[in-house]
């Protein structure tokens, strides 16, 4: 009886370094004696040989790896601290196993000195400003080199950029002084549209003097509308002759009855 409960315990145990249960994002890869089986394994269950095959898991989920803030000097001479975000997943497991020690290590350091010498290229406005084009450059530069690895970069996005204090506060003072331009700008132009306008209805006026009469006599009416104490104004000839007849004809009629009354 004791050797069949032996033989039962040896049988349950190589049982159990025989099964494998493989998660649906994750495959296997394994070494048979040393040397890699050319099948991916998974998911679901899975049959190894004991103490012969070695079992490697792979995780085919998306990584989000986070870059640390990395020294960067522009073009332009200037030192600012950059991290970034790394998205990029395994699409063939055997060469993330076999080609590169650790893929994850070896992605993160990839992109870090990515990071560096791709900002270093540009200027700190094309950094600032260019961001979407910076990004789909260093994702295609760390495609290209981690495809060996069976590593796919899907994104890479640029997540903050510290500028120094003293640079801050210059780029504070320029957009400053750029709102004051836009804003002297914007005044001057609509000085010289009123100054268009006003040429434009002088001219109309010039053609009619009565429209500068009517004018007089509305400015006057909107003075007393809205002050209420008396005005002396003076009133121009031109207004009174305007009321006189344009002809003698009522003149002479005005002699012509002293005459007959003489």
């Amino acid at each position: 009886m004791l050797g069949i409960g032996i033989v039962v315990v040896v049988a349950l145990f190589l049982l159990s370094q025989a099964v494998r249960i493989i998660q649906e994002y994750e495959r296997g890869v394994v070494f048979r004696l040393g040397k890699l089986v050319d099948r991916e394994y998974g998911p679901g269950l899975v049959l190894v040989v004991p103490f012969i095959d070695r079992l490697v898991r792979v995780d085919l989920r998306v990584v989000a790896h986070d870059v640390p803030p990395q020294d960067v000097i522009t073009r332009d001479n200037v030192s600012v601290k950059v991290n970034a975000v790394v998205y990029y997943r395994v699409f063939d497991p055997k060469k993330a196993i076999v080609e590169v020690e650790n893929y994850h290590y070896a992605t993160s350091q990839l992109s870090q000195t990515t990071l560096r010498s791709v900002l270093g290229e540009v200027e700190l406005d094309q950094l600032l400003s260019e961001r979407e084009q910076l990004n789909h450059k260093l994702q295609s530069i760390l495609d290209k080199h981690t495809d060996p690895w069976g590593i796919k970069v899907t994104a890479v996005e640029v997540k903050h950029v510290d500028l120094p204090e003293e640079m801050r506060r210059a780029m504070a003072r320029q957009a400053e002084a750029e709102r004051e331009k836009r804003a002297k700008i914007i005044h001057a132009d609509g000085e010289y549209k009123a100054a268009s306008q006003l040429f434009e209805a002088a001219q109309m006026m010039a053609q009619n003097p009565l429209t500068v009469q009517l004018r007089y006599l509305q400015t006057l009416t909107e003075i007393a509308a809205e002050q209420n104490s008396t005005i002396v104004f003076p009133v121009p000839i031109e207004l009174f002759r305007l009321l006189l007849p344009r002809d003698g004809a009522a003149v002479s009629r005005a002699s012509g009855g002293d005459d007959g009354a003489a």
